[in-house]
Formats: structure tokens, sequence, C-alpha cells
């Protein structure tokens, strides 16, 4: 077929839609075809790439493996050469984190923004958020334990991560429209990780997203809410709530509310009581179950 017949068909889907509907964004399509030939779509004579059913079905066999852990440099050769799943392949996530954990140790700021940037082109965000960032803080958080220069670390690595997030978050919020999702830290540590990681797979989901990194009294909250109308509200807190206030707080609040964190674990039972006695109240425990739940709501 040459590149006329090419142009004249009308089932060819462009870069935009793929990523529409596959999640992954046209940067790291590109960036598949360039370095590891994953996909190969046809051209038109303007160089404009084009994608069949086909193409989009193997970016979802692309994403299954990914998710399994598996690093994207061994996806073609898996798919290709073993579509029976017959092997079980290593990966680099372990040399990956472990490289990450010595930039922080040293407080590489470039190290940690050169090796993030790599990541980020290859991998769609959740696959990034649950086989890299997720671990990450996990083995940080044991790490800091008792470890003299943690607090140190710990800033050093909350800063970047707020930054890096802000700043895309920030981009992304340009490019959109409509109603955002309002993200509150509300407990009184300062630089939640977790809650930038679901500003950033929200944001990743072209919906705009407002962070508000400290925690609201009862009744601004819900003059945040009249201010902002938003879609909807995620509150996240790593420590123990005053559940009985929970009411008071999100009295005169019409839109779903969700609730995330540690927190949903230290009161489990009574937020289970809540969540049935609050109208519009949903529970979920980290920010993958959160992408979830908000795709669920309709509100991404």
């Amino acid at each position: 077929m040459n590149e006329t017949d090419q142009e004249q068909q009308t089932d060819w889907l462009p870069i935009r839609e793929v990523a529409r509907q596959t999640g992954v964004n046209a940067v790291t399509l590109r960036a598949w075809e360039r370095r590891y030939g994953l996909i190969v779509p046809h051209r038109t004579a303007k160089g404009h790439r084009l994608y069949t059913e086909e193409h989009v079905q193997r970016v979802m066999t692309i994403l299954t493996w990914l998710n399994r852990g598996v690093s994207v440099s061994q996806v073609k050769h898996l798919i290709d050469d073993n579509p029976q799943d017959s092997v079980t392949p290593t990966n680099d996530w372990d040399t990956l984190r472990q490289t990450l954990l010595v930039a922080i140790a040293e407080l590489a700021e470039r190290r940690v923004d050169d090796v993030f940037n790599q990541a980020m082109s290859l991998y769609p965000p959740r696959t990034l958020c649950e086989q890299l960032l997720l671990p990450l803080l996990a083995e940080l958080e044991q790490r800091w334990q008792g470890k003299f220069g943690a607090q140190l670390e710990r800033t050093f690595f909350y800063s970047w991560l707020r930054s890096k997030f802000g700043a895309r978050i920030y981009h992304n919020n340009r490019q959109l429209s409509g109603k955002p999702l309002l993200l509150v830290n509300q407990s009184d540590l300062p630089l939640e990780p977790h809650l930038w990681l679901t500003a950033w797979l929200v944001s990743s989901a072209d919906c705009p997203v407002e962070v508000f990194d400290w925690p609201l009294p009862v009744g601004e909250l819900a003059l945040a809410a009249e201010y902002l109308e938003p879609r909807g509200i995620l509150l996240y807190s790593s420590k123990a709530l005053n559940v009985a206030q929970l009411p008071k707080l999100l009295a005169n609040i019409s839109c779903p509310v969700v609730l995330g964190g540690p927190t949903v674990k230290i009161h489990h039972a009574d937020l289970l009581v809540c969540s049935n006695e609050i109208d519009g109240l949903t529970l979920v425990h980290d920010p993958l179950s959160a992408q979830i739940e908000l795709g669920k709501l309709g509100i991404i």
C-alpha cells in the first residue's frame, strides 16, 4: 500500500486517538517506536503517524507486560517470540530503584531528575507509579527509621517530588478546561508524596487538579468547594483523623468526596460506618486505588 492509499483510508487512527484509547501519551508511544521498535505505525507523505486497531491492541498487550513488572526493553521479545507467556523474565525495576536510592542518599538532584525523566518517557504514569515510585517510597520509609540524616533525605526527595509533579500539573492545567478535582492534604505533615502521586495520575488522565498541601478546618473546605466548584474532592491523610468531625467537615459539600491514605486503615471500622452515613463518601488506600475509584465515580 502506498502513502496515497494510506491517507485515503478512513480507519487509520492518529497518535492522539491511540493515546486517548490506551492512556499512553504520544511522547511514550514515539519513544517505544524509536528506541525499541515496539510499535511501527504507518506514515503519511508528510510523516504523520497512523495506527490501526491492531496497533491499539498491541499497546494494550505491552501495558499488560509492563504491569507485570517487565522492563520495556524486554517486552518486544516476549510479544514477538513468546506469545504463550512461556518466559518469566527478569526486570530492571530493582536496578532503577537502587540507582534512585543512591542518588537520593547523595542529594544528587540532577541524577534523580535524569533517571526519572528517562523512565517517564518510556512508561505510562500508572505503571511508573506501581512499579517504581510506590516501592521506592516504601523502601525509603524503612530506610529512614532511626537513621541519622533521614530528615535531610526526606526533605530533599519530597521537595524534589513536589516540584517535579507540581510543574507537570501546572503545565497540564494550562492545557485543560473544566472543573478541577480538589486534592487536600488533611494531615499536618507537609509534602505528602502519595497525595502528589495521586494528583499526577489524575492530571495525566486529562483532569484539571487543584492541590492544597495543608489541611483545611471545618467550614473552609466547604468555602473552597463553593469557590472552585470542583468535580470532586480527595482528602489524604497519613495520620489519625478526628473521625467525629468528618460530618461537619463535609457538610454543605455536594460533590463526591474520596478519603485516602493510611488514615483509612487506622480508622477502618469507624470510617466504614461514616461512608454509609455520609452521602458521596468513598474510601481508598493509595494512589492506584484512588485512580480506579475516581474513574468509577466518573470524575476522571
